[in-house]
């Protein structure tokens, strides 16, 4: 390989590396490590290979994608598109050979080890009062002597019998009517939808006789990474599947800012990320509807939480206003409107969406939606609570003020950007212990309990191998490295001379840190490398820096308690999330999980309309901080580089935790440019 070599990178792997032209996808991906599934041995065949490539500007990766990056259709693809089929703008890894820089999307149905979306649905007791309620009603039979319409009827038997008045109906609804009504003897089971009180009711379904079956939501998270899902049944609360699956718009750009870029470079670039999103959704659903033995015509809600991004995205709006200040928001207010203007269609026809209100320009409807969830007008005490992601929402407040901000975070918390970085899945590591003294590190992978020195452990991850390592593993693995004395403050790792441990070797100009070695038997060598301290770094120093403004604009030094939320947040360790900075310091009984706060407030929003309007009140209240456009952004950020911070003290981590006091800076032009030690 060479430098004049086209550049492939894939997608969500972020991997990357530079082959000849010619080589074909699936071998350039086997050779990074990439997670790229095959079993016919690369003749074409078990279609497991399938990618799609994607064209066009893409700044942050300084490539552009021309059209003829990957050679043309061949014999064997068209052969198998013309038998099996393959989806709009897909390749076979196995047969697509690569001839010019080029971004690779991994799908998930491609990958060998299934992404864990982590976004279970957190048990809440909800009011209900859903938006959308079956009636049975008795209409009465026609008469020519009395003439009127069936569904005049109709409307008339749900006032006097429900009181419920107005009723409107789609015009295919129309059109089943008078079936229903004379299969059902004159009796239906109507889904009527009623968004707010006081607004025209609107048939949504209608059954002959007595519908005994259920009426079903969905609650989305639609993040910017991963798409969460909760199917809810609406007479019950009751969560009966909750699934997710990765953002397919990861292959236009790992953060949002990424994404807004590729619209601005490319002519309909927006309008491709709205479709690749909206069919993402529909998958969804189709999926989750399955898993839970749900007619999909039974689903008749949806509520959606997303950042403005993804918001825009999802509507079919042009982001670009969002990638520039004063970041304006095309529409900031809830929004009641049918799913299929959202292209939502494995969902009943006449669904209806309800999105939640944005915040600001980089606040949206899941800051929203956690605010819903955790209540932090209604709190006597002050909380700080971190949504944690690609792009992180914080939240500050009690009951007299409640602020907000945005901290481009990037994606180093899911795992990309890191040397032996992956998304979650089974095999990945997890969670990290080093001995303090031996300075031997122990850890567990996704999918098996035990941790990597307890016997059965060889057995128990022989099927998925250890493949890489995830973000709440790399979070504990850098706190660990810091906590063992592998790492000084400024996030310089040390030669094995300097911390006594040979795992400690020397990588260029810098050194790293030997986590998992079994290149012996032909598996991955998995470090903690310098390069992956910055990412981490970078990371932190953006959470702990919007934190410390919004604590600046409250007037304040300490916070009384923390909540961590998010898929992310909810399998971070607060310990090792206060050793390495990315909160402010708290006593750590005070620093707790809310799991998916987001997904917990679009289920609230689903089953309960009052919950509705609620928010679309506090959301007016709530003071947005710009991280954007605020200078002491950039001093809380240099200063919260050093882990766990250059300046605070942290005295209620100090008070369980003291960390050694080490420096491994020997002067010269060490990582990251630091100065010579002063001497004497």
């Amino acid at each position: 390989m060479s430098d004049s070599d086209p550049l492939v990178i894939f997608t969500p792997s972020g991997k990357r590396g530079r082959f000849p032209v010619g080589t074909p996808v699936l071998t350039a991906a086997r050779q990074l490590g990439v997670d790229l599934d095959s079993v016919c041995g690369g003749r074409g065949i078990c279609s497991k290979c399938q990618v799609s490539p994607s064209f066009g500007e893409f700044p942050k990766h300084g490539v552009t994608v021309t059209g003829d990056s990957l050679s043309p259709f061949n014999a064997v693809e068209k052969r198998y598109d013309e038998k099996r089929g393959l989806k709009p703008g897909r390749r076979l890894g196995c047969q697509a050979q690569i001839m010019g820089d080029v971004v690779i999307d991994v799908p998930p149905e491609s990958q060998v080890h299934k992404q864990v979306v982590r976004k279970a649905a957190t048990a809440r007791a909800i009011t209900l009062d859903p938006a959308t309620h079956l009636y049975l009603v008795e209409v009465e039979e026609p008469d020519m002597h009395e003439p009127s319409g069936d569904f005049e009827r109709l409307s008339a038997a749900l006032e006097a019998q429900w009181g419920i008045a107005g009723l409107t109906a789609p015009l295919p609804l129309l059109a089943r009517l008078q079936p229903a009504l004379r299969k059902g003897d004159w009796r239906v089971t109507l889904a009527v939808h009623t968004p707010r009180a006081g607004a025209a009711p609107e048939l949504l379904e209608i059954w002959p006789g007595f519908y005994e079956g259920g009426i079903y939501g969905l609650a989305i998270d639609l993040g910017s990474t991963t798409i969460a899902a909760h199917l809810c049944n609406l007479a019950t609360g009751e969560v009966l599947a909750s699934s997710g699956i990765m953002n397919p718009q990861i292959r236009f750009g790992e953060d949002l800012m990424s994404r807004v870029s590729y619209a601005m470079m490319n002519p309909g670039g927006a309008a491709e990320m709205t479709a690749a999103v909206r069919a993402a959704l529909n998958d969804l659903a189709q999926g989750i509807a399955e898993e839970a033995g749900v007619a999909p015509d039974a689903i008749v809600e949806t509520t959606f939480v997303c950042n403005p991004v993804m918001h825009h995205l999802l509507l079919g709006i042009d982001p670009v206003e969002l990638g520039q200040a004063p970041f304006a928001l095309a529409t900031s207010g809830a929004l009641n409107l049918p799913a299929a203007a959202l292209g939502l269609s494995a969902i009943n026809p006449a669904a209806h969406a309800y999105i939640l209100p944005c915040i600001a320009g980089h606040v949206g409807a899941d800051a929203a939606a956690v605010a819903l969830s955790e209540e932090p007008h209604k709190s006597d005490d002050l909380v700080l609570i971190v949504d944690v992601g690609t792009n992180a929402e914080l939240l500050l407040g009690n009951r007299a003020r409640v602020l907000a901000c945005s901290s481009p975070t990037g994606p180093a918390f899911e795992g990309a950007q890191i040397s032996a970085g992956q998304r979650a899945a089974p095999g990945a590591i997890e969670r990290v212990e080093i001995d303090p003294a031996t300075k031997a590190p122990r850890f567990r992978v996704i999918g098996c309990e035990l941790w990597s020195d307890e016997d059965g452990f060889d057995a128990a991850t022989a099927a998925t191998g250890i493949t890489g390592i995830c973000g709440s593993g790399i979070i504990e693995a850098v706190a660990e490295m810091r906590m063992a004395g592998l790492l000084d403050a400024s996030g310089l790792i040390g030669s094995a001379e300097q911390t006594g441990s040979a795992r400690c070797f020397p990588e260029g100009r810098t050194h790293s840190y030997l986590l998992h070695d079994a290149s012996a038997e032909g598996g991955p060598r998995i470090a903690v490398t310098q390069g992956d301290i910055r990412a981490i770094q970078l990371a932190k120093s953006a959470l702990y820096a919007g934190a410390r403004l919004l604590m600046d604009e409250m007037g304040v030094d300490t916070v009384d308690r923390v909540v961590l939320a998010g898929a992310f947040g909810a399998h971070i360790s607060p310990k090792h999330a206060m050793v390495l900075g990315m909160i402010p310091d708290a006593p750590l009984d005070k620093v707790t999980s809310a799991g998916n706060a987001a997904g917990t407030g679009a289920r609230i929003a689903l089953c309960n309309r009052a919950a509705r309007a609620e928010i679309e009140q506090v959301v007016r209240r709530i003071t947005k901080v710009e991280t954007a456009v605020e200078p002491r952004f950039q001093e809380h950020f240099v200063a919260a580089n050093a882990i766990p911070h250059a300046t605070a003290p942290f005295p209620e981590l100090a008070k369980t935790t003291p960390l050694p006091q080490v420096n491994f800076n020997t002067g010269g032009g060490g990582e990251g440019g630091r100065r010579r030690r002063r001497r004497g």
